[in-house]
């Protein structure tokens, strides 16, 4: 299934970057104005569909565009297309493909390809995370004030749901640096590499983060819910560090919980 993952994100990336500045329609779902979609996401999402359903056509799959379909094998792909679709629309490279591999319930394999970096995150449960090949590791840092931390905002940010400009602001004023790249997937993927410290974000889907929890997992590091909880996928909230810089993250959001 990983080998299936790989090559699927592998093609889907490089139909991306074919089409990059080629969009012809570009919609939003359900009238939010910041929540994009194109016909490039949907023709990637069918290209990774279609290498699924090839070598396994009674496995289920998640995807963003598509939804679900239902299936009697207890496997269910979980598919991102397009993570990142606001940086692709304008043109910055920083968007990518994700593929989780869900079994009876439980994440055991995940995949997120760049390809503007041509990185390849590859992760299965108890094997470790990998980039190209290459082991990682999360990273050392102690704590906050030397730590780089990164999340992102949602569609309804005006709105400020759960105090998200709160916890920004909470952040920004501990931490050595707080990014916001636009791709959870890659978010994820960067923890998991040691790049960045640690991360949390509210608003999330499944195929958001379903690869890159995995990932995060196996290079070592430490996920769950906003509160340092049991965290699922199904619940749009996640936080995910080192391990090591966890408790104090869990301490400085509980500040608006």
């Amino acid at each position: 299934m990983m080998n299936v993952a790989i090559e699927a994100a592998r093609e889907a990336g490089a139909y991306l970057l074919e089409n990059v500045g080629k969009i012809e329609h570009l919609q939003t779902k359900k009238g939010e104005v910041r929540n994009l979609v194109s016909e490039i996401d949907k023709g990637s999402e069918a290209r990774i569909i279609r290498a699924i359903r090839a070598r396994y056509p009674d496995h289920a799959v998640l995807a963003e565009e598509s939804g679900t379909s239902e299936a009697s094998s207890d496997v269910k792909w979980i598919v991102d297309p397009l993570d990142g679709t606001t940086n692709f629309v304008h043109g910055v490279p920083i968007f990518s493909v994700t593929i989780g591999i869900e079994r009876k319930g439980e994440l055991i394999g995940g995949v997120v390809y760049d390809p503007n970096r041509e990185e390849l995150f590859t992760a299965e449960k108890g094997g470790g995370t990998f980039l190209n090949g290459v082991p990682l590791r999360v990273s050392a840092s102690p704590d906050l004030v030397s730590s780089l931390i990164v999340t992102g905002f949602p569609y309804d940010l005006a709105t400020n749901p759960g105090h998200i400009v709160e916890h920004f602001t909470d952040f920004l004023m501990l931490a050595r640096g707080l990014r916001r790249l636009g791709s959870a997937a890659l978010d994820l993927c960067y923890v998991a590499a040691g790049r960045f410290d640690g991360y949390w974000e509210t608003s999330l889907f499944p195929w958001d983060m379903a690869a890159g929890v995995v990932l995060v997992r196996e290079a070592g590091g430490t996920v769950t819910d906003l509160n340092g909880n049991t965290h699922s996928i199904y619940d749009h909230r996640v936080l995910a560090s080192n391990g090591i810089i966890h408790d104090e993250m869990v301490q400085v959001l509980k500040r608006r919980l």
